[in-house]
């Protein structure tokens, strides 16, 4: 029985058009090679697996590259992207399945009893965030980059999982679906919430439900933060907002409230000077920027409205392009922080 990992690729790769066709049926073959969008089984053409070759080295039968993206590997990379695996284990009980093999023999460790947490708590949002993945090449960058954000800056509160539970209600079944998981922190880092966004398959969008986007654990005065607050910072309610005002303002900390309400609650850093605030064009938005105003001046902070021109600042880039919002922006900025943040952002965005 196989027991490590070039084995098994080796006996997939004996029978490497049964595994495409198997596990990447929106590609279909070409000549010696099976062309689809990606191992993730994208509709499309920019992926070539080979079908034919030696067993090993250069043209091996079952390696595959990605031309859009650069990645390559072989089938039992097929089977843990196509499948949405994390753990090898799972990949390598996977292809014993495909191949009609024995399972490992289990691990002699007992493994660890998992205490069960209340739903929606602090600790299960901890959970769903360790067993989130990074979002590189993944349908978070997917579905980002069709959000019009090209690059996300200290990526870290953001993760992927490619199979996240979602309930339409209490009384449906549960679905399973790939989302984009964002840590929700407080002042010190600490994990107090997880925020959760449905994906469509090909992550081109939200998933079609209800409510795609829904929140667990501790948020009220908390945020997905992405840098480090010195003196001057900018929040807002969305994700997508605030990633949309990173494009151009890279080393600007900021911070998603994730709704108007907790964005008029949200606590404020000690060395906090200046907070820029992009507000949606809505009355909830007009509310909170009032009471985080009221907030802010009673403690010595000096506050600053960010307006977009449509409904907020994704909408905003999408609709006038990243010059014409870099412009935008940049004669809502104080001059130093135009200096500090925006020279810096033209030059790395371009």
């Amino acid at each position: 029985m196989p027991r490590d990992a070039s084995e098994l690729a080796r006996r997939l790769a004996r029978d490497a058009e049964a595994v495409c066709r198997h596990y990447l049926p929106n590609g279909r073959r070409q000549c010696r090679y099976w062309t689809v969008g990606d191992v993730r089984n994208t509709a499309g053409r920019s992926t070539f697996v080979r079908l034919s070759g030696p067993e090993s080295g250069p043209g091996a039968a079952g390696h595959w590259t990605d031309a859009a993206s650069a990645e390559y590997g072989d089938l039992l990379d097929v089977i843990r992207e196509s499948c949405g695996f994390i753990d090898f284990r799972d990949v390598a009980d996977e292809a014993r399945r495909f191949l009609s093999l024995p399972r490992a023999e289990p691990r002699r460790t007992p493994k660890p009893v998992r205490t069960p947490v209340p739903a929606g708590s602090p600790e299960a949002a901890q959970r769903l965030i360790a067993m989130s993945q990074p979002i590189r090449r993944t349908l978070v960058e997917t579905y980002l980059c069709n959000r019009g954000i090209k690059a996300v800056h200290d990526a870290g509160a953001l993760r992927f999982h490619p199979r996240c539970y979602y309930r339409p209600d209490d009384s449906s079944p549960t679905e399973i679906r790939p989302a984009m998981i964002a840590a929700v922190t407080d002042l010190s880092g600490a994990i107090t919430g997880a925020h959760r966004t449905w994906l469509a398959p090909d992550g081109f969008g939200k998933a079609p439900v209800d409510t795609p986007r829904r929140a667990m654990g501790h948020l009220l005065g908390h945020g997905v933060r992405f840098g480090v607050v010195d003196d001057v910072m900018a929040a807002g309610e969305g994700i997508e907002t605030m990633l949309s005002l990173r494009t151009i303002l890279p080393t600007l900390p900021m911070v998603a409230a994730l709704s108007a309400n907790h964005l008029a609650a949200l606590l404020f850093p000690p060395t906090l000077r200046r907070l820029y605030v992009a507000r949606d064009r809505d009355s909830a938005g007009d509310a909170a920027m009032a009471s985080l105003g009221r907030r802010a001046e009673a403690t010595g902070i000096e506050m600053l409205g960010l307006s977009s021109r449509f409904n907020d600042l994704n909408e905003d880039i999408l609709e006038l392009g990243i010059d014409e919002f870099r412009a935008s922006v940049r004669q809502q900025l104080v001059p130093q922080d135009v200096a500090r943040f925006m020279s810096l952002a033209t030059a790395v965005t371009g």
